[in-house]
C-alpha cells in the first residue's frame, strides 16, 4: 500500500493536506515569489547587517532610524515582527556596583546642578563619575567626563589604582579637547578624589565652577551613571579581560569610535553625540 502510494503521489502529505492536483503543485514551486516576499528576504538581510553593525545594542526604534540612515524605510512594527522572527535580540542588562569614597573630612562642594540636566550648549556642564572593570590582572579604574548637551564623553582616563590623578587625567583630555570657558559647572559625586585639595585647584586653574551631589543620592550624577551602566550593559559585561591593557584597547575603541561618533541617542534626535555637536555648530539644530 505504501508503495503504491509513493509512486502515485510525489508529494502525497503536500498535495492532500492542500487539497491541489499535481500539475497545479508543481506550477506553484516553479512561481517566481512575490514582490513583497522578495522585499521581505532583502529586509532580513538589512536587519541582520544593521544589529550586527550596531553591535546587537539597538532596540527596534533606533534599528529603524539606523537603517533609514541607511536608506531603508521601513515600520516599527515590521521591524519588530522580523527581529523576532530572526531571534534578534539586545544585549541584556546586568546590575553593577558603584562604589564611593565619601567617608572624609574633605570640604564639599555645594550641589549646583540640583538634577537640572536639561542644558542648551556643549561645554556649560560636565558630569563625571569613576567606574571599575573586571581583568585577570585585578581591577582597571576608568574616570570620564561626560558633556550634558551632546551625550559625549569628552575625557577619560584609565589605571591599575584608583587615584586623584586619574580624574585629575580625565578632566585633562577634556579640557584639552574642548577648551570649555570659565564657569563650566563641573558636577561629580563626594569621592575624596573629586573633594582632594589637588583636585580643587584643578578646577580653580581652569574656572570651572564645582557642584557636588547630596550625600547618597546616586540620582544627582544620573547621566553618567547612565554611561556606566551602558558601557558595561554593551560592552563590558560580554567581555574576558586577560589583561588591563586588553580592556583599555577595547574600551577606548567603544568610546571613541561607537560610543561618541556612532551610536544614536533618542535625546538626540537620534543622532550619535559629535554629530549632534556638529549640527548645533553648524545652526541646524532649530526645533
Amino acid at each position: 500500500m505504501m508503495k503504491e502510494l509513493r509512486l502515485e503521489y510525489p508529494v502525497p502529505l503536500m498535495r492532500r493536506i492542500m487539497s491541489v492536483s499535481a500539475s497545479g503543485y508543481y506550477a506553484w514551486l516553479d512561481r517566481p515569489l512575490s514582490k513583497r516576499a522578495q522585499e521581505e528576504i532583502r529586509l532580513e538581510v538589512d536587519i541582520k547587517a544593521a544589529h550586527k553593525r550596531t553591535r546587537q545594542t539597538y532596540g527596534a526604534e533606533r534599528l529603524q532610524h539606523d537603517l533609514a540612515e541607511h536608506g531603508i524605510r521601513v515600520g516599527i512594527c515590521r521591524i519588530k515582527r522580523i527581529r523576532k522572527k530572526l531571534g534578534l535580540r539586545c544585549k541584556q542588562k546586568r546590575k553593577f556596583k558603584v562604589t564611593t569614597d565619601s567617608k572624609h573630612t574633605l570640604p564639599v562642594a555645594e550641589n549646583l546642578l540640583g538634577q537640572q540636566f536639561a542644558v542648551y550648549e556643549p561645554n556649560t556642564v560636565w558630569v563625571s563619575d569613576i567606574t571599575y572593570v573586571p581583568t585577570d590582572e585585578g581591577w582597571l579604574y576608568l574616570a570620564g567626563h561626560k558633556d550634558l548637551f551632546t551625550g559625549e564623553i569628552v575625557g577619560y582616563a584609565m589605571g591599575e589604582r584608583l587615584t586623584r590623578n586619574l580624574v585629575s587625567q580625565s578632566l585633562f583630555r577634556a579640557v584639552a579637547a574642548k577648551r570649555p570657558a570659565k564657569g563650566l559647572i563641573h558636577h561629580s559625586d563626594r569621592g575624596s578624589q573629586y573633594c582632594s585639595y589637588e583636585y580643587s585647584r584643578v578646577l580653580h586653574q581652569y574656572g570651572l565652577q564645582a557642584s557636588m551631589s547630596g550625600k547618597g543620592n546616586c540620582f544627582d550624577n544620573a547621566p553618567m551613571e547612565s554611561f556606566w551602566g551602558t558601557l558595561k550593559q554593551e560592552l563590558v559585561h560580554h567581555r574576558h579581560y586577560s589583561s588591563r591593557q586588553e580592556a583599555i584597547k577595547d574600551i577606548t575603541e567603544y568610546i571613541e569610535i561607537f560610543y561618541n561618533r556612532q551610536r544614536l541617542q533618542a535625546r538626540l534626535r537620534f543622532l550619535a553625540p559629535a554629530v549632534y555637536a556638529r549640527k548645533y555648530y553648524a545652526g541646524l539644530l532649530a526645533a
